[in-house]
């Protein structure tokens, strides 16, 4: 198998320009026996595979989606379609900043899970209808399967999103370095936990040495002995399921480990912990539960739960705590 990728771009219709185009690189298993032509690179995807389900992977702030271009490859190599993508805006009056996309205002207390968090997700979804419509990924696309992931602020409004009663093709979600402990700035009294969407499969991934959630904690006012405290806050404040809920936490990753490269120059990495354990085994464990994750509860394979199982019971070095609810 031969994993390409291909740009698209599309409008938010309820964004001021210049700040209203999202860039997107979309990533998808190609047929590695094509044979060499003039086509520029676009080589068609694997129709054996298809219909694939679509991954799209909500950046942090200020992280460029380079920075997760091996998770969609590793992904994509399992036979999903994975969207990353950059967007420039204006979140904040007179803060330009690589954005996720996040809907401020359906964060206050008398809105919050009324509505989704992710405002970048109306006009990504249209896009996949583009780009299911014509192209090589033409009819090759099961829209009717998508799943958000992210990481820090994407991943909080993945999995905030992850709702069907906001977009009844969105199947289940997963993050990386999120939880949903409210901004006190709100109004939220400190240490409150918002809930999250009960109704689909979730992965919480954290790292034990995550120095940026540690240095925000004040933001929220929780404070614990451990910087994934709010991480498994947010875990033990889940309700419903169907054994479908985990909790991963890596032993000595931090809040960057998902990102590779790591941009110095943008960002919070300056807040983080060092890493006391190898990025690459982190990584190669991030990317494994994930893919397993989608594979047992979007693609009901039977050999990735049996998987996933013996993953709970493990004795991974890399694990620092697996639970499932």
């Amino acid at each position: 198998m031969s994993i390409r990728s291909l740009f698209h771009t599309v409008k938010v219709a309820d964004a001021v320009t210049p700040y209203d185009t999202i860039q997107l690189q979309v990533f998808y298993p190609g047929m590695s026996d094509r044979p060499l032509t003039q086509e520029m690179g676009n080589l068609p995807a694997d129709p054996q595979q298809a219909p694939f389900p679509v991954v799209i992977f909500f950046s942090g702030i200020n992280c460029g989606a380079d920075s997760y271009r091996w998770l969609a490859v590793k992904l994509a190599a399992r036979g999903l379609v994975v969207v990353t993508f950059n967007w420039i805006a204006e979140n904040l009056p007179g803060m330009v900043a690589l954005t996720p996309g996040v809907e401020l205002k359906n964060l206050a207390p008398n809105i919050y899970g009324t509505a989704p968090t992710a405002s970048a997700l109306p006009a990504l979804l249209a896009g996949l209808m583009e780009l299911n419509s014509q192209g090589v990924l033409a009819g090759l696309l099961d829209l009717e399967r998508v799943i958000l992931g992210g990481h820090s602020a994407g991943g909080r409004v993945a999995i905030e999103s992850a709702n069907p009663s906001f977009y009844p093709q969105v199947i289940a979600s997963f993050s990386y370095g999120a939880h949903t402990a409210a901004i006190v700035q709100l109004g939220y009294a400190a240490g409150t936990i918002l809930a999250l969407p009960d109704a689909l499969p979730m992965m919480l991934i954290g790292g034990t040495c995550d120095g940026v959630i540690a240095s925000n904690s004040s933001l929220y006012g929780v404070i614990g002995e451990r910087p994934t405290t709010p991480i498994e806050r947010t875990f033990q404040a889940m309700t419903g399921g169907d054994r479908d809920r985990y909790l991963l936490l890596v032993e000595g990753a931090n809040h960057f480990t998902i990102a590779d490269p790591v941009d110095p120059t943008i960002g919070t990495a300056y807040l983080d912990f060092p890493a006391t354990q190898s990025d690459e085994q982190s990584r190669d464990l991030i990317a494994e539960a994930i893919g397993l994750f989608i594979d047992s509860h979007v693609r009901c394979q039977v050999q990735s739960i049996a998987a996933l199982d013996r993953l709970l019971v493990s004795k991974h070095p890399a694990i620092a705590r697996l639970e499932r609810k």
